[in-house]
């Protein structure tokens, strides 16, 4: 099964598993670089959980995901506007957010394609805005037995990457899973600066 898949029939049971899950720890530190009302796109939204929270704190959040009924569910808990799209073909470009939360929405693209993808969704993001990006800690990959492959990252390649992109990484921190104790979660919380960087 693919992890679309995966997300799509397993819907359910993927909700019942993480929607519980207090996520203080981790969108706390974003919300200290927002602006109140700032808007926010939540990439790979999954249930909603994350929304909820950041709407609870008053800001404006849309959801985005590639499982309708993902996308269905996190209506439901939030009452908040959530496109149905593939975050790898969806066009960006008309959408200026101040931040973007992309909680484990990268775990399944694979590493060569990575920075495309991310690039990608950059054109959603205003100057000076904000990202927090949560992605697994390893070497290489693991795939589960429901069929999910996770690609695992060191930190030095992310800031690295990020760097490229002018990025500038205001905080980062690792935190175990509630889920799994053994899976490590790195988080970035960056910021868009040099907008008018002269390319070489």
């Amino acid at each position: 099964m693919s992890s679309n898949n995966f997300y799509q029939n397993q819907a359910q049971d993927y909700c019942e598993q993480t929607f519980g899950i207090d996520p203080s720890s981790f969108l706390l530190p974003l919300t200290r670089y927002l602006q109140p009302g700032a808007s926010i796109l939540d990439i790979g939204c999954g249930t909603g959980r994350d929304m909820l929270w950041l709407h609870n704190k008053g800001f404006y959040c849309t959801g985005l995901d590639c499982a309708p009924a993902l996308a269905e569910l996190a209506r439901q808990h939030t009452g908040l506007p959530v496109i149905e799209a593939d975050f790898e073909s969806f066009d960006f470009s008309g959408l200026k957010e101040d931040a973007l939360l992309m909680v484990g929405a990268l775990v399944h693209v694979p590493h060569e394609k990575f920075k495309t993808v991310f690039k990608h969704m950059l054109q959603a993001l205003k100057v000076q805005g904000t990202i927090l990006i949560t992605l697994k800690k390893g070497q290489g990959t693991e795939i589960r037995s429901d069929g999910r492959e996770f690609y695992l990252w060191q930190k030095d390649d992310l800031f690295q990457t990020f760097s490229d992109f002018s990025l500038v990484c205001l905080e980062y921190f690792e935190q175990e899973s509630k889920i799994r104790s053994s899976d490590i979660w790195m988080s970035f919380v960056l910021q868009r600066r040099n907008p008018h960087r002269q390319e070489d």
